[in-house]
C-alpha cells in the first residue's frame, strides 16, 4: 500500500466533509495583531489572543487535544477541549484537524502544570487544509537533496533555516542602510545586455524575437554603472542578480547576488577602507561582534586587515613576472608544481588542451587556489598588486604600470570582494579591449561603453561584493546553496526515464 497516497485520500475526504458542513477550508483574511514570539514575551494569565499559523504537532488524550502552532517567529501550544469549544465544535475539529493545516485561533492564555505557555482555544478556523502529508522530521528533511529541491519542506521541518534567511535579509538591509548613510544612491541597470561584458565568465545567451537579436544575461552591472558616473552621478550602487553559465560548487551558483558600487573621485585605497567598515558593521548589526566562526574556525574581523602582494607571491613561488611569455608561464608553472609538490593542482584539463585554450587567463586561474589565502587563516586578507594583463578595467599603478591598483578580499579562504581604481582613459581602455579580442575572438569591443568613456569619466573607485558568500560567512553556512532559497540543481531523473534508459 502507498501509505502517503492513502493518507492523502483520507485528507481529501476531510476536505469534502468540511465543505459539506458549510465550512470554507481555504479561508481568507484573519487578523492576528501579534506574532507568537510577541505573545510569549508579553504573557499574561487569561489574556485574550488571536493567533494564526501551521499546526506542526497533534496529541490527543481522550476528549482533550493538544497541538503545537507555529508561525515565522516560533511556536505555542494549543489546548482544545469541549468545555471551551462546545461538544459539537470539538467533535467537528477532531474530525478534520491534521498536522500541516493552517489555522486561525482565538482563545485565552494560560500555563499547564509543567509551566508551558498555552492557548486555551475558544474558536478554531481552518485557513488552509493540508492535503499532502509532511515528511518525517528525522528522515526526509535531513536529506540534503530534498532540502534544496523542496525548500518549502525544509523551512517547515527545520525552522532554524528560516532564521538563517532572516539573517541574510538583515544583512542586505544593513548594507543598504550603510551605503545610503554615506550618500550612495541605489539604481537599477539592465539584466539583459547586448554584449557580455564587465567581467570574465561564460554568459547565458537568449534571443529577443521582436528585435531579432541575441542578448546576454549580465555577467556584471559594471559598465552601465560607470556610464552613470559619466552622466554626473557621484556615488551609486546596485544589489542584484548576475549570471555565469558555469559549474556548480559549494561556492558557485549560476545565478548569484552581487553588490557593485562606484564612488567618483575615490580610488582603490578608499574602497579598501570602505570594505573593512562595511563588513565589520554588518557583523555588528547581526550581533556577531568582531569574531566570527566559519567552518569550525574563528576569524578575527578587527581592522586593519593584512595586505598581501599577488605579484610577490607569483615571483616567490614560480619565478613568474609580469610580461613573461606564455611559453615561460607554462614552463615555470610546471617547475613550480614539481618543486612545491602541488600534484595535479596546476595541470590544465585535457579539454582545455584539446581545444587549444592554453592562455594566460587559463593558466592564471590554475594558480588562484595556490596563491590565494587559505581557509585556515584566522584573519581577512587583501590580495593586491595584480598583473595589468589580467585586469582590463583597472587603472595601472603610476610607478609600476605592469601592475594595477586592485585588491581581492579573502575571508575564510573565500573571495568575498573585488575592487580597483577604475580605468578612465578611453584610449588605454580601447587598447585593452582590443587585446582581449585578439586573445579571444568570441569577445567584442563594447563601443557603447567606450563612447561614454570618451565623454569623460571622473577618477573613481569601484567595489563588488558577493552577497551570497558574505551571507555564508556571517551565518556560518558552508555551502552557497544554504543561503540561496532556491539554488540551481541538476534536473531530477524520473523513475520512468531511469527505467527506459537502463539506469
Amino acid at each position: 500500500m502507498d501509505v502517503a497516497n492513502d493518507l492523502m485520500q483520507q485528507r481529501l475526504q476531510k476536505l469534502a466533509l468540511l465543505r459539506q458542513q458549510g465550512i470554507e477550508p481555504y479561508g481568507g483574511r484573519f487578523d492576528k495583531p501579534q506574532l507568537i514570539s510577541q505573545i510569549r514575551e508579553a504573557y499574561a494569565q487569561d489574556a485574550p489572543v488571536r493567533v494564526a499559523g501551521r499546526l506542526v504537532a497533534r496529541r490527543q488524550h481522550g476528549r482533550i487535544i493538544f497541538g503545537d502552532l507555529r508561525d515565522q517567529t516560533g511556536k505555542i501550544q494549543l489546548w482544545l477541549r469541549p468545555e471551551q469549544l462546545g461538544d459539537a465544535a470539538f467533535d467537528q475539529c477532531n474530525a478534520w484537524l491534521d498536522i500541516g493545516d493552517f489555522l486561525g485561533v482565538v482563545g485565552t492564555l494560560c500555563k499547564t502544570r509543567t509551566g508551558e505557555i498555552t492557548v486555551s482555544v475558544t474558536a478554531l478556523t481552518p485557513l488552509a487544509k493540508n492535503l499532502r502529508p509532511l515528511p518525517e522530521k528525522w528522515h526526509g528533511l535531513k536529506d540534503i537533496e530534498v532540502r534544496y529541491r523542496h525548500r518549502h519542506l525544509d523551512l517547515i521541518g527545520n525552522p532554524e533555516v528560516i532564521g538563517q534567511f532572516l539573517q541574510r535579509s538583515r544583512l542586505v538591509r544593513s548594507v543598504r542602510e550603510f551605503l545610503d548613510a554615506r550618500g550612495f544612491v541605489e539604481v537599477e541597470t539592465p539584466v539583459l545586455q547586448p554584449l557580455a561584458g564587465g567581467a570574465a565568465g561564460q554568459p547565458f545567451v537568449t534571443h529577443h524575437e521582436a528585435l531579432d537579436a541575441d542578448l546576454f544575461l549580465r555577467l556584471a552591472p559594471e559598465l552601465y554603472l560607470k556610464r552613470l558616473l559619466v552622466g554626473g552621478f557621484e556615488r551609486v550602487y546596485e544589489i542584484g542578480k548576475s549570471f555565469r553559465n558555469e559549474g556548480l560548487s559549494p561556492r558557485h551558483n549560476p545565478e548569484f547576488t552581487m553588490l557593485e558600487l562606484y564612488q567618483a573621485y575615490a580610488d582603490c585605497q578608499v574602497m579598501m577602507e570602505l570594505t573593512e567598515t562595511l563588513v565589520c558593521e554588518a557583523a555588528q548589526r547581526l550581533g556577531l561582534g568582531t569574531t566570527i566562526t566559519f567552518r569550525g574556525r574563528q576569524i578575527d574581523l578587527t581592522p586593519p586587515w593584512e595586505r598581501r602582494s599577488f605579484a610577490e607571491q607569483m615571483e616567490r613561488l614560480f619565478d613568474i613576472r609580469p610580461g613573461d611569455s606564455l611559453e615561460v608561464w607554462q614552463r615555470k608553472l610546471e617547475d613550480g608544481r614539481k618543486r612545491h609538490q602541488l600534484g595535479a593542482k596546476l595541470e590544465l584539463s585535457e579539454a582545455s588542451k584539446a581545444q587549444g585554450k592554453i592562455t594566460r587567463s587559463a593558466l592564471s586561474s590554475l594558480v588562484e587556489d595556490v596563491v590565494s589565502p587559505s581557509e585556515q587563516e584566522g584573519r581577512p586578507v587583501f590580495v593586491t598588486d595584480f598583473f595589468t594583463e589580467f585586469s582590463p578595467l583597472a587603472k595601472s599603478q603610476p610607478d609600476r604600470p605592469e601592475l594595477v591598483e586592485r585588491f581581492e578580499l579573502f575571508i575564510g579562504g573565500m573571495e568575498i570582494a573585488n575592487a580597483y581604481s577604475e580605468l578612465n582613459d578611453p584610449v588605454e581602455q580601447r587598447r585593452r579591449f582590443e587585446q582581449q579580442v585578439a586573445e579571444d575572438p568570441e569577445r567584442q569591443v563594447d563601443e557603447g561603453f567606450l563612447e561614454a568613456l570618451e565623454c569623460g569619466m571622473p577618477p573613481a573607485g569601484g567595489l563588488g561584493i558577493g552577497i551570497d558568500r558574505l551571507a555564508m560567512l556571517l551565518t556560518g553556512q558552508e555551502a552557497i546553496k544554504d543561503v540561496i532559497l532556491f539554488p540551481q540543481l541538476r534536473p531530477e531523473i524520473s523513475a520512468e526515464r531511469g527505467r527506459d534508459s537502463g539506469r
